[in-house]
């Protein structure tokens, strides 16, 4: 008798679980991924500066620092030359 119980109640959780599923599972999802779209826009948030809003009119020059120039010392000599016949 008592293996019959327990057999019935692991069947009865099972299916329990299945149409607990069936009807709530979408909206469980649809929760996650929400939460994980805000929290990957608020990652790229903060990877990206903010821009200012600056007034119509006004320019902005952005120059690159001065040291990251690589010298091309090692790329070799260049020899001009003529096709002889």
């Amino acid at each position: 008798m008592g293996l019959l119980r327990t057999i019935l109640i692991i069947l009865l959780v099972y299916y329990g679980l299945k149409i607990f599923s069936k009807l709530f599972g979408p909206a469980i999802m649809k929760s996650a991924a929400k939460k994980m779209e805000k929290k990957f826009s608020q990652q790229f948030n903060q990877q990206r500066p903010q821009q200012t809003v600056r007034p119509e009119g006004e320019v902005t020059i952005d120059k690159a620092p001065e040291n990251s120039k690589k010298s091309n010392d090692r790329v070799g000599e260049y020899v001009d030359f003529e096709e002889i016949e």
